[in-house]
This record gives C-alpha cells, structure tokens and sequence, in this order.
C-alpha cells in the first residue's frame, strides 16, 4: 500500500494532543478530519495539526470521510457506542483507555467490530514505556523465579476544580472513579505483568471530592499464578501528583519502578546477572506529562499493523482485560466481599 492511511479523531480535549502530535511524527498516515461537540476546541486542533475537516456531528464526520481509522478520545463511557458507529461504516476503531466501563459494552464493541471486519485497537500506551518494557523482559526470561508479591501505587492530585471542569468527570454513567479513569493504565500493567487474575477484594471511598464514584481505594488481586498485588489509588496526594510505581518481589529478584508515572527504575536486583542490566539507567526517562511518551510507538504499531506489516500490541479482547478487573474491584468494594473472575453479565 503506497497511499497514507486517512485517520479521523473524536473528542479533541486534553488526550488528543497525545494522538495528534504522534500520528504527525509518522509517514505513513495523517489525521485528515476531526469532531468535537464544542467547535472552538475542533478549530483549535485543525488549525493547530493541519487537520482539513472539522465537524461537531461525528455520524457526519462517518458519513462524508473516507477514513482508515477512527480515534476515539471522549468520556469512557461514550467509547462503546462511538466504536460500534465506526465499525458500521467498515472504519478501523481506535479507543483510548478503558475501552468501556463495563464488560457488556466492551463485548457488544469488539463482536461489533467482529461483524464489520475491522480492526479494534485499545491504547494501552504505558506498557511501550522503556522502563515497563525492561521490566516485562525480566519477567518473560524467568529472571523473578517466582513472583510472590507485587504493588501498584497511584497517588496524584485532581483537585475539586479538574471534577468540575466537565460535569461527566467523576459520574457514573460516563467516567468512573479514580480505578477506572486514573489508574486503568496501572491495572492493565499489572495484568499484562502477571498474567490472568484469579479473584479481587477491594474498597473505595469518596472522601474529599463531590463526584458520584471513588476519589480513592485498595484492591487485593490474587493471580492464578499465586502472586498476590495490591493496588492502591487516590486522586488526593498532596500538593500534586507524587507517585506511579509497581513493585515486584520474586525469589531471584526486586524491581521497583517509581517515579511520578512508571518513568523512574528505583530499585532493580537480581541474583543473576543480564545484559540488560546495563540498560536500566538508560530507560529511565522525565515524562513532559503523566501520559509519557508511548502513544507515539503505540501508533507505530497500529499505523504498521494496518499495513499489514505487523500484529496489534494491544486489541479490544486485551483492552477488555483491564475493564473485568475493575469491574470486579468496584463489585467487589460495593457488596464488601471477595469476587471471583471471570465475570458474568448482572
């Protein structure tokens, strides 16, 4: 194929940026129309990515492009039904984290995408972070021995006046709490890091923000590997954002990649020694934002795929990992027992 792939892009708030700059850092394609139900925010990245179309209404934008793909960039919530619009028009979907909020519309999204013979890529962009990439190497060459304990800590800032920036953030209905929007990237980390899950206990308050879902929680996930993880998350870290960071402890090894999103290799020591041990200082990177730098591989990977000259790192049946935990987390803090995967649709 000699033509550059035709990309669309729906929801032009702050993650866009993330989408835009990378696809214009690659040959193979560009971002030819983009939507957003508020137009000022449309104009601004079609004047600002060279974006020739601009639409409010995204059925339009289907209607009238001739498109390779989609992006979808809005509340969580609207990602099932803005995929399953694209798949319709035989368009390649791609939706930003969590591909939904509950398992039911990520399954009606992906036979969805299924029916219509198109593709259904989930951005799970930390997991092409250096540091997660040394790290998932370790575990893949058997350098832990067995893996016993494992830790996720999110602790950041969203103070009242983020919540109160668009009325969907913090709801039910359209985004979830602090699990499901913040820290979806660290589930899905976990999950991509030690396999399938096995049960989840868990607990979440609304302690300091007026929104409907969780500003804060801890999850224990036992893994049928017998790995045991905690997962602990608040969106009230004082003054800002302090700490992203998973911890592994195996018999042959300790890894703790901190910093204020995964970008930092705190601790890394194993009882044997590998040449990529002479690389650690090297992943480590300064993230310009929290969203680091691996929406540009992750396109990368999707433009390629396309192409037909790779497979996707990450497609809905993967996304839909990350949003049966959750789910089971929530389940899990509201009926205050254990919860035992998989789920069945209530």
């Amino acid at each position: 194929m000699n033509r550059r792939l035709r990309f669309g892009l729906i929801g032009c708030g702050r993650i866009s940026k993330n989408h835009f700059e990378a696809v214009s850092q690659i040959e193979e394609a560009d971002f030819v129309a983009c939507c957003d139900i508020v137009k000022e925010r449309a104009d601004e990245a079609a004047e600002l990515y060279g974006i020739k179309s601009i639409y409010t209404d995204y059925n339009e934008m289907l209607g009238k492009e001739k498109l390779d793909a989609v992006a979808i960039c809005t509340p969580s919530g609207l990602h099932p039904e803005m995929g399953i619009a694209v798949a319709k028009q035989h368009v390649n979907v791609i939706t930003e984290k969590p591909m939904s909020l509950n398992i039911k519309d990520a399954d009606a999204l992906i036979n969805s995408c299924d029916e219509n013979g198109v593709r259904l890529f989930v951005v799970k962009q930390n997991r092409l972070n250096a540091t997660l990439q040394l790290l998932k190497k370790a575990i893949v060459k058997g350098r832990f021995g067995k893996i016993y304990l494992a830790q996720s800590n999110v602790f950041w800032q969203r103070p009242q006046s983020y919540y109160d920036q668009s009325p969907w953030r913090g709801t039910w209905a359209l985004d979830g709490g602090a699990f499901l929007n913040q820290a979806s990237h660290y589930v899905d980390a976990m999950y991509w890091l030690l396999g399938d899950v096995q049960s989840v206990r868990a607990e979440t308050a609304t302690m300091a923000r007026n929104i409907q879902a969780e500003d804060t929680g801890c999850a224990i996930i036992h893994f049928k590997s017998g790995a045991i993880a905690t997962i602990n998350v608040t969106m009230l870290a004082f003054p800002k954002n302090f700490e992203g960071s998973i911890t592994i402890l195996g018999e042959k090894g300790t890894v703790k990649i901190g910093g204020v999103a995964v970008n930092k290799i705190e601790k890394w020591e194993f009882e044997d020694y590998d040449d990529d041990d002479r690389i650690v200082e090297e992943s480590n990177y300064q993230p310009p934002t929290i969203y680091g730098f691996g929406h540009n591989p992750y396109y990368n990977n999707v433009i390629h795929t396309l192409l037909g000259d790779t497979e996707p790192s990450t497609d809905g049946r993967d996304g839909r990992k990350s949003v049966e935990i959750i789910q089971a987390i929530y389940e899990s803090a509201h009926h205050g027992k254990k919860v035992t995967l998989p789920l069945s649709y209530t």
